[in-house]
């Protein structure tokens, strides 16, 4: 799992340090904070297993390049220009440092910087990086069910404007089913939860071609609701032993709620607390209140959930992005998701009030 991430003088942030749970980490905040550009530094840090499975004795030369175009293709600066991702108008150099931990490895260290005429990242530090061996799984924003079929090729010869996230996705939820006998329990709860909400399977026939089974009848997986096919992609990830609890990297999710009814919150959330308690790290940034509020009721101290909350705002006086992390809902501090809720029901009681004394 990844303990601790370091950005300086990256993208909008001059120097920010982020110390993550092993369990489930909510980044909230207001747009233009920073958050996707935390969850897309340290999935692109986490990265390095997949390398390292494939060339075991890769040097550092092949350690900066296969992270140069990492970061590069997760952040699609102008003109394709590493300089771009470093901050603007920034005098120190570009520096991202992260710490990984594990129960089979020993404590892992990479730091990688950049300046202002960089072609290619450089290490700073590496403390057996090529010891964490734990592949990452990134689910971006939009689902991508709905866009498999022909997406990888055409990524591969294209300048397609996504970022390598739905990618990365994309090949893997094309991957052959794990055996039934080889899941965990609760992985195999979490896919017949899934199914059960969705009312039937998405079926997987390669190359991106996907159907959904329902009873005897079977549809094109574009005409199932957008957020049942964003949920599938959950079942999927398992059934493939992408995501494998106590096994796999950390979970890196980009707004679980977009386009998802929120009454399917409360089971995603039992899912995901459920897969913590077993092993996977989750890192997810949200603007939802109900998602938000549903970790909250839902923490079982009894099964040492542990959700760690971390509140991105810009200083009021620097406008620098800062970082506040805690344990405790309550002591979210600011807590934008919930002031702007707070807000609208204070409003709404005005409002009644005002109509009454009409």
């Amino acid at each position: 799992m990844i303990t601790h991430l370091r950005l300086k003088n990256f993208t909008a942030f001059g120097d920010l340090k982020i110390d993550f749970s092993p369990r489930v980490n909510i980044l909230i905040g207001e747009n233009g904070t920073g958050k996707t550009h935390i969850l897309k530094a340290a999935y692109g840090l986490c990265s390095g297993g997949q390398l390292f499975r494939n060339k075991p004795a890769v040097d550092k030369n092949g350690i900066e390049e296969a992270l140069t175009s990492k970061l590069l293709h997760l952040f699609m600066p102008i003109d394709g220009k590493l300089e771009k991702i470093r901050r603007y108008g920034a005098t120190g150099n570009a520096q991202l440092e992260a710490r990984f931990t594990s129960d089979s490895a020993s404590d892992s260290q990479i730091t990688i910087s950049l300046h202002s005429n960089s072609q290619r990242l450089a290490i700073q530090n590496d403390v057996h990086y090529s010891r964490y061996q734990f592949e990452p799984v990134f689910i971006p924003t939009k689902e991508a069910i709905a866009t498999m079929k022909g997406f990888s090729s055409l990524y591969q010869k294209y300048g397609l404007s996504f970022d390598q996230t739905y990618q990365d996705i994309c090949l893997l939820l094309d991957l052959p089913e794990v055996r039934p006998e080889m899941l965990r329990e609760k992985s195999k709860w979490a896919i017949a939860e899934i199914e059960a909400i969705c009312g039937g399977i998405f079926v997987f026939y390669g190359g991106g071609n996907v159907t959904f089974k329902a009873e005897n009848a079977e549809y094109s997986a574009n005409s199932i609701a957008e957020g049942f096919r964003k949920i599938g992609m959950l079942a999927r990830l398992l059934k493939t032993g992408a995501i494998d609890p106590g096994v796999s990297g950390p979970l890196f999710w980009d707004e679980p709620e977009s386009n998802m009814n929120p009454i399917l919150m409360e089971i995603l959330v039992q899912i995901l607390l459920e897969l913590s308690r077993n092993g996977q790290q989750i890192i997810l940034a949200t603007h939802d209140y109900i998602l938000l509020k549903w970790f909250d009721l839902l923490m079982d101290k009894d099964k040492e959930d542990q959700v760690r909350f971390h509140s991105l705002h810009r200083d009021i006086v620097s406008q620098e992005i800062r970082i506040d992390s805690t344990d405790n809902y309550l002591n979210i501090v600011p807590n934008a998701i919930s002031n702007t809720f707070n807000n609208l029901t204070k409003k709404h009681v005005l409002l009644k009030m005002g109509g009454l004394g009409k």
